[in-house]
């Protein structure tokens, strides 16, 4: 697949490095020579420096031949630009990153389509969704909807009292027949080995362990993991940035009470005026008497979203001491999400990362609608639509040739989510939930082909 990348940034870097592990033919057009040398030197993809918005710049990374134009510099207007041109110039598909959410919320109104733009997306509103799906489920320290909530994946780490440590995938079905949900990937405490769940896959104390689940399911999860569902309703949040916006905005009209701190005076009374149901405070958060002043104990849950990972952490594990029920930290490093657990901050996000996720089910084959790679493990969630032409159309899940570092999660079928065992046959127009190892990804896609 050719795929050509504008904007060597952060989201721009990371999705060539995810593709080039995947021997996908990448071509990186930036202006700055520092970013693309970068690049150059540590993946496997061309490099062209020069403006994205150029028809010749564009003629000379062959965007005729591109099967993906993938649009994500630090400018919006470059960004939509890039894949009109991109379009008229024969690019088969088209992606724009924004920061102008009202481009998503009336994207059939605009018909995007039309112009050119088959995908918008934008990092920090993923951000802020990720953020409100997870206080939502405030026990799990990762999770992730598909069709608006048919199946859940849920994602915790597993105490010593949770009913069925020490006992095998097999053990735990027999105990608790009734059950709506099946364990797809696990990581054993202190590895960072990602195993997929067969029968006799023990359960052990410390695994983070990954579930998908129906609505019904839910709740079972919470007892049977020793987890309780803790009702959030006020929110601190540190840092007045795009995320820590858009989350306090959208928390405001679900009814939480949201305290948002920010540093600059004029960015808070700016937050002030656009914010009315939430109380902006102009502070340092970092500041521990402030934090306190603001009755951070009181606090359901604290959020960090500032520019800076370490800040971010740090005033996680500040709110953390104050027995605060759930911390969420903004983080751009990737090599921090395996300290998450170890450190005690219940969850990081990172926009790259939610960014990738969301591009990535452009490049996978068969009718992928949803991705995700599962926070700190090597393995992906993937949602294919069954074809009357798939090789598992018309087949019992127990006789399909399906690799053992694979799994199917579940099946939504007319908007119902199914946790499907064994004996399920598989049918043409099914959503089908997989979690796969990478080196599986290929198997598993032809056969939903």
């Amino acid at each position: 697949m050719k795929i050509i990348i504008a904007g060597a940034g952060e989201v721009g870097f990371h999705l060539a490095k995810l593709l080039s592990y995947e021997s996908q033919d990448i071509t990186l057009i930036d202006i700055d020579k520092e970013s693309l040398n970068y690049a150059d030197t540590h993946l496997d993809i061309k490099v062209l420096k020069g403006d994205a918005t150029s028809v010749s710049v564009l003629k000379e990374a062959r965007v005729n031949t591109a099967d993906l134009v993938i649009a994500v510099t630090a400018s919006e207007t470059t960004n939509i630009t890039l894949c009109l041109l991109a379009k008229q110039l024969g690019s088969k598909r088209t992606i724009a990153r924004i920061s102008n959410t009202e481009f998503i919320y009336n994207k059939e109104e605009l018909r995007f389509s039309s112009l050119g733009i088959d995908e918008l997306i934008s990092p920090e509103q993923l951000a802020s969704e990720e953020i409100q799906l997870l206080l939502d489920q405030s026990a799990f320290n990762d999770s992730y909807e598909f069709e608006n909530g048919a199946l859940i994946m849920v994602g915790t780490s597993l105490q010593r009292t949770a009913p069925f440590v020490g006992k095998s995938v097999q053990e735990a079905a027999n105990i608790f027949p009734e059950l709506h949900f099946v364990p797809i990937a696990i990581q054993r405490f202190g590895t960072q080995y990602t195993l997929i769940p067969r029968g006799d896959t023990v359960f052990k104390e410390g695994d983070q362990a990954y579930f998908v689940t129906s609505k019904e399911g839910v709740d079972e999860l919470y007892k049977l993991t020793g987890k309780t569902r803790e009702e959030i309703k006020n929110v601190m949040i540190l840092g007045g940035s795009q995320i820590g916006y858009k989350t306090s905005r959208d928390l405001c009209s679900s009814k939480f009470r949201v305290k948002l701190i920010e540093r600059d005076k004029s960015k808070a009374l700016d937050l002030a005026d656009i914010l009315p149901n939430a109380l902006i405070i102009n502070g340092d958060g970092r500041n521990v008497e402030l934090l306190e002043e603001e009755d951070i104990e009181e606090m359901d849950a604290f959020i960090a979203v500032t520019g800076n990972s370490e800040t971010n952490i740090m005033s996680c594990l500040v709110a953390k001491s104050k027995n605060i029920k759930k911390t969420i930290a903004l983080v751009e490093n990737m090599d921090y999400f395996q300290l998450s657990q170890s450190i005690g901050i219940d969850t990081l996000i990172n926009k790259k990362l939610l960014a990738a996720n969301n591009i990535f089910r452009h490049v996978r084959k068969g009718e992928v609608v949803a991705l995700t790679r599962l926070n700190n493990l090597n393995a992906e969630m993937l949602e294919f639509i069954v074809k009357p032409t798939s090789e598992v159309n018309g087949q019992i899940i127990k006789d399909l040739d399906f690799p053992r570092s694979a799994i199917i999660g579940g099946v939504i079928r007319d908007g119902e989510g199914i946790i499907a065992l064994g004996d399920f046959r598989i049918q043409a127009g099914d959503r089908v939930v997989v979690c796969c190892l990478p080196r599986s990804i290929s198997r598993v896609e032809k056969l939903f082909l």
